[in-house]
């Protein structure tokens, strides 16, 4: 295994592993959003499921970078760790993250940076299965020319070492922070959509105390952001809210899903 490069780890399962065929995919779903931004986007909440159930709704959180994608340079992406426990935050040794659409190159810089806190490890394993960050990167690949990424899958950390590391990475227009973050998981579709509406009201009202574990998978990153964002006096909005009974799956047991984009004033 070359560790200089993180490969696909969920092509074929969450996507599709064939190059044109993901690429028409994710040109499918932002084809049927309706963009309406003006102003520059700072920072999103999307979903990480497999596209079949959450990728029209990961595409309407991108679809809102289209106008601005000019200006962006650099990706801050957070998801949570699924497979291993992790405390605090984890960057990758990896200096590239390979998608079926090609590479994209790690910010070292940032990278390192980031590991002057002492809430931010290097490890190999915690990005070596984790599709909360990879299922976004196909869409950062056809949205964006030409990028480089600082992805940390967040582990048990605190929304104040989370706020930290962003507050270090925050920058200015180039930079866009994107939290990878399914909501609630395997109520009936009636009580996910009540638990969801409580969750996208505590994030657009940017409450991090109201919005506990079962609320959402990438609670502490999320969290973390709703730490800057009230610091920063930044407006939320939601953009789309459902679950996985509302597009491929059974209503009895479903997962939320919810795309959010953040302004500063």
């Amino acid at each position: 295994m070359n560790s200089l490069i993180r490969l696909p780890a969920v092509a074929g399962v969450f996507y599709p592993a064939q190059a044109e065929e993901l690429r028409t995919v994710v040109q499918q779903f932002l084809q049927r959003c309706e963009t309406t931004q003006i102003a520059v986007p700072k920072a999103f909440i999307a979903p990480h499921a497999g596209y079949v159930y959450s990728g029209n709704v990961a595409a309407m959180v991108y679809a809102t970078i289209q106008s601005v994608r000019h200006l962006i340079k650099k990706v801050i992406l957070l998801g949570p760790s699924h497979r291993i426990a992790l405390k605090g935050l984890a960057v990758p040794i990896a200096q590239y993250f390979a998608t079926p659409l090609g590479k994209v190159t790690v910010d070292i810089e940032s990278r390192d940076i980031c590991l002057t806190l002492s809430q931010v490890t290097v490890s190999e394993q915690a990005h070596l299965y984790e599709h909360s960050l990879e299922v976004q990167l196909p869409f950062l690949q056809e949205i964006l020319a030409d990028f480089t990424l600082l992805p940390l899958v967040v582990g048990h950390a605190t929304p104040l070492e989370v706020s930290e590391v962003l507050e270090k990475m925050w920058g200015n227009d180039e930079t866009i922070i994107i939290v990878s973050s399914d909501l609630s998981h395997y109520h009936d579709s009636q009580t996910a959509q009540r638990l969801d509406q409580l969750t996208s009201q505590a994030i657009e009202n940017l409450q991090p105390e109201h919005i506990a574990y079962e609320q959402a998978c990438g609670r502490n990153a999320i969290n973390g952001l709703l730490v800057s964002a009230r610091q920063r006096k930044m407006r939320a909005h939601t953009i789309h809210l459902c679950n996985s009974g509302d597009t491929a799956g059974s209503k009895d047991r479903v997962v939320g899903y919810g795309a959010y984009v953040f302004h500063e004033n």
